[in-house]
């Protein structure tokens, strides 16, 4: 749910996608913790719900489980027959979709081939997404997120920018062994990047055994984290200038989704934003030396604490304006960034392992607290997971059924509940840098909580997307062989499909 979910954060502050949602709303239910069942569903009108099921084999247990409770909250106020008309399901597995009770012909489907981290362009984002903003702002989305696959395939290896950051990267963990990496979007609007790349990345790469199955006699793999503008610099900015080398990318908007200035400041909100996000890949790379704090009369017994080593690797990326076309952009950039580094490493960057084994534990836990007993010890886990588990089983009381109590809160946000996907949709042609907004579809006026399970209309236009060309320019290292800074505006290449 990552993608889907860090796509539609980008796009709702878009004006032209705040026009187009008019009327709806669009949630996310994911974790299988109850807490977010009753976030989820706060304030909502079971009579002006939709549901979206997305699993790829509809027999996933965190997925079923909180589809079965939501189906019960619209059952206990609807009656059984609200769920063929209230759910929707994104699946390969139409058997056990018809077996829930959700009608097949109300199924879409995907590649089964399609890993979750990948899918944000098929059905599994492409149905939430459109039933929310409709279908112009999703197939611009999708046409950005085509034009870095036409990049990527045809530009030149020195001038294609995935294949450039993808060795970058490799450099910084495997050769220099930072095995960090930094996402600093300054756009509030990618909060949710560093979480979707994470799971991008981290579960892509984080393997120890080559394709062959050989053990691989270097670490592969980066531990991603992020956090958007100012918020991350009272966060760890300390530790990246002074601490631990962390290599970073900046994402920055030459323009501003919502543009602000208030009378009397010489400078507007976005401009205030954007002086922090060229002053800081320059700190990182050039930081400040014992002799320019001299000259500056700090006192001898500070100047230790203040010196800034410097020559810390970024990358910075420039764009014109955060909308549907550039997060496409920007979604595909990090995806074959992420392969590229697959390859070069020798890995399977489209398997992950590495996740069953906690899966199959958490059955065997699941098998004895149906059947735990306060005061009876478990016998096949470990000494510490067993006292653990009795401590829980004896603390446990009867859960409440639905309808569940929730604490009030702010207005709702915008609702569904998907899972990631790959891509595929009629494209326009590629730009990185848009001069001109993009126009949208009229959007739809009747209000509902997560919109109709509604086809695209026949035949949708195609929306040409101005393409805008950026120059690579790149700051030199200061003082080692990590790039202190690449300055890479998103370029991208020639019209084409997802």
């Amino acid at each position: 749910y990552l993608g889907p979910e860090f796509v539609f954060e980008a796009m709702r502050t878009d004006p032209t996608c705040v026009a187009a949602a008019k009327g709806r709303r669009l949630r996310f239910l994911a974790n299988i913790d109850p807490i977010d069942v009753a976030r989820a569903l706060e304030g909502l009108d079971p009579e002006r719900t939709l549901v979206v099921v997305i699993s790829k084999t509809f027999t996933t247990a965190e997925t079923l489980l909180n589809a079965k409770t939501v189906r019960a909250w619209l059952t206990e106020k609807l009656g059984e027959k609200a769920v063929a008309s209230h759910m929707v399901a994104v699946s390969t597995n139409l058997k056990d979709v018809a077996a829930f009770g959700i009608n097949p012909a109300n199924a879409f489907g995907f590649w089964d081939w399609v890993g979750g981290r990948y899918s944000v362009c098929s059905a599994v984002g492409v149905l939430p997404l459109a039933l929310l903003f409709g279908w112009a702002p999703v197939e611009q989305f999708l046409a950005g997120a085509h034009a870095i696959d036409e990049h990527f395939r045809t530009a030149p290896l020195e001038k294609n920018l995935p294949v450039i950051l993808g060795l970058l990267g490799v450099w910084n963990s495997t050769f220099l062994g930072h095995h960090t990496r930094a996402l600093l979007p300054y756009c509030q609007a990618l909060l949710k990047l560093a979480p979707h790349i994470q799971q991008v990345d981290m579960e892509s790469n984080g393997k120890r055994v080559a394709v062959d199955g050989v053990e691989l006699p270097f670490p592969a793999g980066e531990i991603d984290f992020g956090e958007p503008g100012t918020n991350g610099q009272h966060s760890f900015y300390q530790l990246v200038h002074q601490g631990r080398v962390v290599p970073a990318d900046f994402i920055g908007f030459r323009r501003s989704q919502q543009p602000v200035q208030v009378a009397g400041e010489t400078v507007s909100n976005h401009d205030e934003l954007m002086a922090n996000f060229f002053a800081q890949p320059d700190a990182l790379a050039f930081g400040k030396t014992v002799e320019e704090l001299k000259a500056e009369k700090v006192s001898a017994e500070l100047i230790p604490h203040k010196v800034f080593p410097g020559n810390r690797p970024s990358n910075v990326l420039l764009l014109d304006q955060l909308n549907p076309y550039t997060t496409g952009q920007l979604l595909a950039l990090y995806e074959h960034r992420t392969a590229v580094q697959g390859f070069v490493w020798g890995i399977n960057s489209f398997d992950q392992w590495g996740v069953e084994l906690g899966k199959v534990l958490a059955k065997q836990v699941r098998t004895h607290l149906a059947g735990g007993t306060p005061g009876v010890k478990p016998t096949v886990f470990n000494p510490s997971t067993t006292a653990l588990l009795t401590r829980y089983i004896a603390a446990r009381t009867t859960a409440p059924t639905l309808p569940m109590p929730v604490v009030p809160s702010a207005p709702a946000a915008p609702v569904v509940k998907p899972t990631a996907v790959a891509k595929s949709a009629p494209a326009t042609k590629p730009a990185a840098k848009v001069e001109t907004p993009v126009k949208t579809a009229a959007p739809a006026k009747t209000p509902v909580n997560a919109a109709a399970a509604v086809k695209p209309a026949a035949k949708p236009v195609a929306a040409k997307v101005p393409a805008a060309k950026a120059t690579p320019a790149a700051k030199a290292p200061v003082k080692a062989p990590a790039p202190s800074k690449v300055v890479t505006p998103a370029k991208v290449a020639p019209k084409a499909k997802r």
